[in-house]
């Protein structure tokens, strides 16, 4: 596909820190984007630290950091410092979109509301990242993704097994869900901006993120309708959506909705036909009222034979399955590179790299992703960009104003 990328010629400010909020960023990189991350003085994002966190796979690469902050560049400016500040709203100036993730009293102190910036550059668009939103009880309590996306939405409660603890989030994953929505306020804001020519303030929260990805049991609770607390493998709701264990010890999940149809293909496929016959199974209800004694008699069936006989034999008769894969099956996931959700990478110790779940027919290939900056890295450079002279640069420097 010949042409530019959608958001090329856009200049983006990269405020924010840790992952929901640069990602936001990181997807507007990848289609054209020009993206400067604008870093505190001294250890700069915190998120340059998270390779070292308990929950995330350690290794020498700080993967962590290359995957959400690929292709920007880092400034280091101090906006408590008033040549920084300066400094900044130069920057500002020349923007097309500013993504902070301040919490509301350091917006106010820092004057980063869109109140205090949108002066400088009318045309902004100001997208704004919190935890819990901007007004209520909560708008000042900090969340991270396991607290305001996972916790507090109810997405944990689902998924805790009758008896058990609560279930428990992983790394980021509502951050990256959150990031997505933010990335998509933004683009309609600059539809809006295109149509009319007005900047404007956009946002979304990990909250609201983890509501709308509960959606459909959220909406039962606001009708006072509640799912039961889910049931062990062994004594499931329905058995035909149910995960079992195979001969080599991999894990198919079941998700029959059609069973007419598909009762007697699967029954065929187990090589079971005397099920059909069986009176428990006879129709959808009476499989439901003994869901526990089918999933006993599956529990055999299914681990009298490996993954691989299964993949063919229900594929051939068009059951809807999918393997619960493991983290150690994503390097050979073929499926994956085909489509474009594993994509060579530009940073030699990091081959390959995860890309945006989004397809355009209209424009090129995403940009290749690279690594991420160096602290400070291009500080000198966007400055000079700006217009600064050299000694100029080395007062900021001496000041303290930039790093």
């Amino acid at each position: 596909m010949s042409g530019q990328l959608p958001l090329q010629g856009l200049r983006v400010l990269d405020l924010a820190s840790f992952i929901a909020g640069p990602v936001a960023t990181t997807v507007m990189g990848d289609y054209g984007a020009e993206v400067i991350k604008i870093e505190p003085p001294g250890e700069g994002d915190p998120q340059r630290k998270l390779g070292q966190a308990h929950s995330v796979p350690q290794h020498p690469v700080n993967f962590c950091w290359h995957l959400v902050n690929r292709n920007k560049r880092s400034v280091v400016l101090d906006l408590k410092h008033p040549d920084g500040r300066a400094a900044f709203d130069r920057l500002l100036a020349t923007a097309d979109v500013m993504v902070v993730n301040f919490p509301l009293k350091v917006r106010e102190r820092l004057r980063m509301r869109y109140a205090d910036v949108k002066h400088v550059n009318p045309r902004l668009i100001y997208a704004s990242m919190t935890g819990y939103g901007e007004s209520g009880p909560d708008a000042e309590q900090p969340g991270f993704d396991s607290t305001a996306f996972f916790a507090r939405s109810g997405l944990l409660d689902g998924l805790t097994y009758e008896g058990g603890p609560p279930a428990f989030s992983l790394p980021a994953q509502g951050d990256q869900m959150t990031g997505m929505n933010l990335f998509a306020a933004i683009t309609m804001a600059l539809l809006h901006r295109e149509r009319t020519g007005e900047g404007s303030e956009v946002g979304t929260s990990l909250h609201a993120s983890g509501l709308w990805s509960n959606a459909i049991l959220a909406q039962g609770a606001l009708l006072g309708s509640f799912v039961s607390p889910r049931p062990p493998r062994t004594t499931p709701r329905s058995a035909l959506a149910n995960q079992y264990r195979t001969a080599d010890g991999r894990w198919i999940q079941l998700t029959i909705v059609r069973e007419d149809k598909l009762w007697p293909e699967l029954c065929q496929a187990m090589e079971r036909t005397d099920l059909l016959d069986d009176p428990r199974f006879k129709t959808l209800e009476s499989r439901r009222t003994h869901a526990t004694e089918l999933a006993g008699l599956l529990d055999p069936v299914f681990a009298s034979r490996p993954w691989l006989e299964w993949r063919e034999r229900l594929r051939r008769h068009e059951i809807t399955f999918g393997l619960l894969g493991i983290l150690r099956d994503v390097p050979d996931d073929h499926q994956a590179v085909a489509n474009g959700a594993v994509v060579p990478s530009a940073q030699a110790d990091m081959p390959r790299t995860i890309s945006a779940p989004i397809r355009l027919s209209f424009a090129p290939e995403p940009v290749t992703p690279g690594a991420g900056p160096d602290y400070a890295a291009h500080t000198d450079e966007v400055l000079t960009e700006l217009g600064y002279a050299r000694e100029e640069i080395d007062k900021l420097r001496d000041t303290r104003a930039i790093g």
